[in-house]
């Protein structure tokens, strides 16, 4: 049977390539995006079959409006994808205050006021899927990334609570987790804090990483890999995406384990009894 898809920051990268992929197979996708402009294309494609919203993620009021405008019109809403987001470039000192704020109003409350709209009409159906849109750096970190980092941490702690509260519901969650892909997430979309000079070595490092190339995924070919995420019965909490995360993920957890193991004697003395 075809699902009711609602997603957010479907104008470009993994948000369009992932409702065009929901359309082609028959599902009925309620897409949303600031600039209704960029969903011309799929609406002229795909005819009743999409639902173009045009949204602000960041304002809680038109967050609630979307996603009841997309029930009524559907009926229903089977899976929730909160993809919009962006990335901020500049270190912890290099960040200001606006940048900061701005980030985590987009990438957290944003997804928040998506995902408290939908409890109450996914409860009350007794199903549905949120899939949150984490990253890797939302388990381990890169130097520049800092408050995306953060953003990304605090999507994981709300998302992974999220799903002991509402598994009763017959409500699943996943945090899918992309490592590196060939988006323009670090063109066009990001933003860039202005610079200081201490820290040109490590943006030059970083810089040097993001240089190899093969570290990239493609982003057409998760495509397949989120279809088979909605359709399944019981879908994981967590799904990296790409080649390059898992392996990363397991040293760092690694030497994450192996300090505490160092210090686990002055933690327990802490402890007092």
């Amino acid at each position: 049977m075809s699902k009711i898809i609602f997603i957010t920051g479907a104008s470009r990268g993994f948000g369009k390539i992932w409702a065009e992929a929901f359309l082609k197979r028959g599902d009925k996708v309620a897409a949303t995006a600031r600039n209704l402009d960029s969903l011309k294309e799929l609406k002229a494609q795909y005819g009743d079959a999409i639902l173009p919203i045009q949204l602000d993620v960041t304002s809680r009021e038109q967050s609630f409006a979307a996603v009841n405008q997309a029930k009524e019109h559907f009926g229903k809403l089977d899976v929730i994808i909160n993809n919009a987001g962006y990335g901020l470039f500049g270190t912890i000192e290099e960040t200001s205050e606006k940048e900061a704020r701005d980030q985590i109003e987009t990438n957290v409350f944003g997804l928040l006021w998506i995902t408290q709209a939908a409890l109450p009409i996914l409860r009350a159906q007794g199903h549905g899927h949120i899939i949150q849109l984490s990253s890797v750096l939302g388990v381990a970190t890169l130097p520049t990334l800092g408050i995306y980092n953060a953003s990304k941490f605090a999507v994981e702690a709300i998302s992974e609570t999220l799903a002991t509260e509402v598994k009763e519901f017959g409500i699943n969650v996943t945090l899918v987790e992309p490592n590196g892909f060939a988006t323009d997430w670090a063109g066009s979309s990001a933003i860039q804090s202005e610079t200081i000079k201490a820290y040109d070595n490590v943006r030059a490092a970083f810089q040097a990483g993001m240089a190899d190339t093969d570290s990239f995924g493609k982003p057409v070919a998760t495509a397949e890999a989120i279809l088979k995420l909605v359709d399944a019965a019981n879908p994981p909490l967590r799904l990296f995406l790409g080649k390059v995360a898992l392996p990363w993920v397991k040293e760092v957890y690694a030497q994450r384990l192996s300090e505490w193991e160092e210090w686990k004697e002055v933690s327990a003395k802490a402890h007092g009894n």
